[in-house]
């Protein structure tokens, strides 16, 4: 159980994220206010009350910030973005958790047999309840709360200052965590439990080539792993924009970020932290967008890959048996667990089986969960279907289509290189995504900034366009006067 530290921590966060209001400008005490949450703030605690999801570390920062904007700062920032593909996705991903909710109001039994209209009951094992109306309210409000910072990402981050003050507060913070990273490779991820009185993981999963992997006040270590490789990619950025003075400390910064990476152990995280390290180093913004729009696209793409058996999992596991045996097996689970899983979802394709993990594989005598849920994509289309998937993930995804289409025609001299350097982090983010569920507030927070970028950029070309078309002359062939042109604008679809 979590100890009085632990529940006062998420007490006293909002007057925290009050005062950095007061004493930071709105952009940084924005970012900090979610970022320091997700770094600091305990896991698994919340205040569960009626109706209202749960209270914990991801949706007290969101609900506080969007009231201390809305209430204090008097932002109206909207709620849907600019494009109609962004409005349909807004709209399909609050009201999927309600029509899944009326979809599932059967209770899912255990030990029942049918003859025919006879029921034959073996041994009473308690059912998982159908879902209730109650439940779709609460699930409404927990996929609000949830993209809250991609909404206000949209209206406070979307200009290139933003985006730059983001990419340092990513070097400050993996700066920060760097040491309390050293202290649990030394001596055991203890600082969870230190400090709010319980391990929030299986403890066993942190020990790894005879040492430990560091798991701090994150989830997991994979998480821990994930988040230092985007703090490094930002110091990346810096030491490569960085003028001759600051060149070698910014360099600095960068190899010791990549040392924390490698000592955060975990495989994946690293061939991530490689590949993002080539598309900052060697590729030109456009090319940037090019590849976070394909790495989108991948993302969308894998479930009907997967469930098609286009995606060649025997010959994965048995490649990285001859490299990796160790690893191997792990593969192999993953991916005979998300066969299982995506039959199950193929029972209810279209909006899922709800919540109280009716998603999973259950064994039908005793009710025992025979699956594990590793993905995101798994977990989403089991709990919410195909349409809840694409409003989810298309809507993640949306930011770094529209990046590539609104830069597809700008010289690379005239896009500022962080815009450029963020989508990659973001698609790295995506594609993270489909082994593990690894989404977090910081993912929304910098899908919502590049979504307003995006929508900035476009609102720049139309106010250029429409001063073009107030102010040049069209000759008229046969009054041989001139009138000022009307303005047509076209609509933006992302």
């Amino acid at each position: 159980m979590p100890n009085i530290i632990a529940f006062a921590a998420l007490i006293l966060w909002p007057f925290v994220i009050v005062a950095m209001f007061r004493k930071l400008p709105v952009e940084r005490a924005f970012i900090w206010a979610i970022l320091a949450g997700y770094m600091f703030l305990p896991e698994q605690t919340d205040f569960d009350f009626p109706l209202i999801p749960s209270l914990n570390k991801e949706t007290i920062p969101n609900l506080t910030v969007f009231v201390i904007c809305v209430m204090l700062l008097k932002m109206r920032p909207s709620l849907l973005p600019d494009g109609l593909i962004g409005k349909a996705l807004v709209l399909l991903l609050v009201t999927t958790p309600i029509i899944s909710v009326v979809f599932n109001l059967d209770p899912i039994t255990f030990a029942t047999q049918y003859s025919g209209r006879l029921v034959i009951v073996q041994q009473t094992v308690t059912p998982i309840p159908g879902m209730r109306i109650y439940d779709a309210i609460s699930a409404l409000l927990a996929q609000m709360l949830l993209i809250l910072p991609f909404f206000l990402a949209r209206h406070i981050l979307a200009t290139e200052a933003a985006l730059t003050e983001l990419l340092r507060a990513l070097v400050i913070a993996g700066l920060v965590y760097s040491g309390l990273i050293l202290w649990e490779v030394r001596f055991s991820p203890q600082l969870h439990t230190n400090l709010y009185g319980f391990f929030q993981h299986d403890f066993l999963q942190m020990m790894r080539e005879g040492g430990f992997r560091p798991i701090v006040f994150m989830p997991h270590g994979l998480w821990v792993a994930l988040f230092m490789v985007m703090t490094a990619v930002a110091a990346l950025h810096f030491a490569r924009q960085a003028a001759p003075s600051e060149r070698l400390r910014a360099t600095g910064i960068t190899v010791w970020l990549f040392g924390i990476v490698y000592l955060c152990k975990s495989l994946g995280p690293m061939l991530i932290l490689m590949a993002l390290t080539s598309f900052v180093l060697f590729l030109r913004p456009k090319m940037q967008f090019r590849l976070g729009a394909l790495m989108a696209l991948t993302t969308i793409a894998y479930p009907a890959l997967r469930g098609a058996g286009l995606i060649p999992t025997g010959d994965l596991v048995a490649f990285l048996e001859a490299h990796k045996p160790e690893r191997a097996q792990s593969l192999w689970f993953r991916f005979h667990n998300e066969d299982m899983l995506l039959e199950r979802a193929a029972e209810r394709p279209v909006f899922g089986w709800g919540g109280w993990g009716r998603n999973q594989v259950f064994d039908p005598n005793d009710g025992e969960v025979l699956s594990v849920t590793d993905g995101q994509w798994i977990i989403t289309i089991g709990t919410y279907g195909w349409i809840g998937y694409i409003a989810l993930f298309g809507l993640l995804c949306l930011p770094l289509l529209a990046l590539w289409w609104r830069y597809r025609q700008t010289p690379d001299d005239q896009i500022a290189p962080q815009v450029g350097v963020l989508a990659v982090m973001l698609g790295a983010m995506l594609v993270d995504l489909l082994p593990n569920a690894t989404m977090v507030t910081l993912t929304w927070l910098i899908a919502g900034a590049l979504m307003g970028h995006a929508e900035l950029v476009h609102r720049r070309r139309q106010s250029a366009r429409l001063e073009h078309l107030r102010t040049a002359p069209i000759r008229s062939g046969l009054l041989g006067t001139a009138r000022s042109a009307r303005p047509v604008l076209k609509r933006s679809f992302l």
